[in-house]
């Protein structure tokens, strides 16, 4: 038997940039250990294979790894999945569609939108299953600097400090002063896993941001560390984006109304990645939150399994 499967590069317009992603189309009739050994042969940070919906509502349902485990829930494979099934089903078609989606993860169901423009690269965003909640856990600000080689004093900007986040996928969100400080992280893999809380059954993953960016349009620079899922550095993390806007909410103290955000991750890897994040403020709270971001395919092909 042969599955169609294509690679996809996530949260970037251009090719051979952000973050890439297999997707295979014929998910059905795989099982877990089958998956999970697809997902080691591609070698990339996360695989997505799709299947028929338990809802004849619904688009698809995601089975969603790494070359490591099963996520419950991802960013990137949930954008680049809804635009692999808006491009399947009607890329063809030579006109500007927006499409609505409902992708079953294991987080739950998943809203989606996706719009598709001749000759553009797809967009696509989606709802935040589960709004971010912070986590119970202490931190050693020396001993984190030491993992990331930095000082301690390069650790902090503001009113920001080190934090525990998760929205689906825990990760410790740890503000830094400056890119420049960003990108003088050596990541120490071992300290890490010495000093890294559990959470929701993982080793929470270490999440790096500060203001700013290189590109003048990014509010937030950021760069994601995630031994225990069997690479070292991502190049886009939507799940640690939608971690991080419970730490931006709190530190920042969002007034009401809606807040569109730029993050940029993968420019020290030399894949920039561009992550759409909007959240909407009531009553000083999270009302709801949206990740975004653009995927272009850029190889497509067949399994023979």
């Amino acid at each position: 038997m042969t599955r169609r499967y294509a690679i996809y590069d996530v949260f970037t317009r251009k090719r051979l940039e952000g973050n890439p992603l297999a997707v295979v189309f014929d998910g059905d009739g795989l099982s877990d250990g089958a998956m999970q050994a697809i997902a080691q042969e591609f070698n990339l940070s996360e695989t997505v294979f799709l299947q028929q919906p338990g809802s004849a509502a619904h688009s698809a349902r995601l089975r969603i790894f790494t070359p490591a485990h099963e996520l419950p829930f991802a960013g990137h494979p949930t954008v680049g999945a809804a635009v692999a099934l808006a491009e399947a089903a009607h890329g063809d078609s030579g006109k500007a569609l927006d499409l609505m989606q409902v992708l079953e993860e294991r987080v739950g169901p998943v809203r989606s939108a996706v719009r598709l423009k001749p000759g553009e690269a797809a967009f696509a965003e989606f709802d935040l299953p589960r709004k971010p909640s912070r986590l119970e856990a202490r931190f050693d600000k020396h001993e984190i600097a030491d993992a990331l080689s930095l000082k301690a004093t390069q650790i902090g900007f503001e009113n920001h400090v080190i934090s525990f986040w998760s929205a689906g996928v825990p990760f410790v969100m740890v503000p830094l002063h400056d890119v420049g400080a960003v990108a003088a992280v050596e990541f120490d893999a071992q300290r890490w896993e010495q000093l890294a809380p559990l959470a929701e059954g993982r080793l929470a993953a270490a999440y790096l941001y500060c203001r700013g960016g290189i590109n003048h349009m990014a509010r937030f620079h950021a760069r994601m560390f995630k031994p225990e899922m069997g690479a070292v550095e991502d190049p886009a993390t939507g799940s640690a984006a939608a971690a991080l806007s419970g730490a931006i909410h709190l530190f920042d103290e969002l007034v009401d109304g809606h807040h569109p955000i730029l993050i940029e991750q993968g420019v020290e890897m030399g894949r920039p990645s561009f992550i759409h994040l909007h959240l909407d403020i009531a009553g000083g709270k999270i009302a709801t939150a949206r990740i975004g971001g653009h995927a272009v395919k850029v190889a497509s092909g067949e399994l023979a399994i």
